[in-house]
């Protein structure tokens, strides 16, 4: 790759600007799964370029937290966050490239926390004890393409179905009948103050949620052997979902609003995470003959998008992701209400990390599609 990618720029602005990702405004040192999503996009240009420097960055950020014995530092299996199993997917590249002990055994712990993971009566995970009989579209990203392919590299593989069934059953409790799109979340107790009291479901249609999903859903896909039935099954998912989303795709810029189905709305915006995502996914889905060619036309336009409506280069050369959701939920402490006033409120920041790193992987994917 040369070096007026976008992805190499990505990373190695990336690299200069924050070398310890957990030592990042706000992270602490905390164990997050933001790190996973850019780490991702470094795993992808190493293998894309070759370049050990994009290895180095993704165990040097690794290694600040898995001990010499495998465990984690910061991290309770016993909390039962789907989120905290994200970081761990880059366990596998890390314990190919090494073959060192510590990061199979940290696999191994993660892996413990789904195994016993309280469910919903179907079988869903719950997205965190605290968030109790709650399935969230985050939660599928988090830890479904890890529970994969922690089966088919340290497993027997017999749990497949298992993965596939939660994005099943994501679809079957979250999706709108009218629009197609799936609702952030849907709570099975229908007791949550967010949730519709029949329904359970949450009252919106966030982006990033909905990127979260599309992104678990090819990469999920890449990993399974072609020709199984739950493969085709959620096939169909994605390629529905994506179709729903692509009739929000904004006229004007080829990138999509915080809140998909209210654009031009007072107080919307075009969104970069969810917009980088939903390129990833289509990008990706192209790459694997899981979307149809037709779709070359959308992707073009959204990734002509992101860069003219998301990105600016500072005088360092740096690239400057902006006009990121830097968080946004149900529920909690902060009571959150999931309405369209709430999910506007929550602030939009620069170089949010899980906004940079869906845009290193959406960037990654294009290029080497167009290449």
């Amino acid at each position: 790759m040369d070096k007026t990618s976008w992805a190499v720029r990505t990373a190695d602005s990336i690299m200069e600007r924050t070398p310890k990702l957990y030592e990042d405004k706000g992270y602490h040192g905390k164990w997050s799964y933001d790190y996973g999503v850019v780490l991702k996009g470094f795993e992808w240009l190493w293998k894309q370029t070759g370049d050990r420097k994009y290895f180095r960055f993704i165990q040097d950020n690794m290694d600040y937290f898995i001990q010499e014995s495998g465990m984690i530092r910061g991290y309770s299996p016993e909390e039962y966050n789907i989120d905290h199993i994200n970081n761990g997917k880059m366990l596998f590249v890390l314990y190919n490239e090494t073959k060192l002990e510590k990061y199979k055994q940290a696999a191994e712990l993660l892996m413990s926390q789904l195994q016993s993971h309280p469910r919903t009566s179907e079988g869903a995970f719950w997205h965190k004890e605290i968030y109790p009989y709650q399935i969230w579209l985050d939660g599928l990203y988090m830890g479904a393409p890890f529970y994969l392919e922690y089966q088919f590299m340290f497993g027997s593989g017999e749990n497949v179905e298992d993965v596939t069934k939660q994005f099943k059953l994501c679809e079957k409790h979250t999706k709108d009948s009218v629009t197609g799109l799936l609702f952030h979340a849907w709570d099975e107790k229908r007791v949550q103050p967010w949730c519709h009291p029949e329904t359970g479901l949450s009252g919106n249609f966030w982006g990033r949620s909905l990127g979260w999903f599309v992104m678990a859903l090819v990469d999920v896909l890449a990993l399974l052997p072609e020709g199984r039935a739950d493969a085709k099954e959620l096939s169909r998912i994605l390629n529905d979902t994506l179709a729903a989303i692509r009739k929000y795709q904004d006229a004007d810029s080829g990138v999509w609003y915080q809140v998909l189905n209210y654009g031009g709305r007072k107080g919307n915006y075009l969104e970069a995470s969810a917009s980088s995502m939903f390129v990833y996914a289509i990008a990706k889905g192209i790459r694997l003959g899981l979307l149809e060619d037709s779709w070359s036309e959308t992707l073009d336009r959204a990734y002509q998008g992101l860069i003219a409506e998301f990105v600016l280069e500072t005088k360092e050369g740096w690239v400057n992701l902006n006009k990121n959701c830097q968080v946004a939920g149900l529920g909690g402490a902060d009571q959150r209400d999931g309405t369209y006033a709430y999910y506007i409120s929550e602030p939009i920041v620069t170089n949010d990390q899980k906004g940079l790193g869906a845009f290193l992987q959406a960037c990654g994917e294009y290029e080497a599609l167009k290449s």
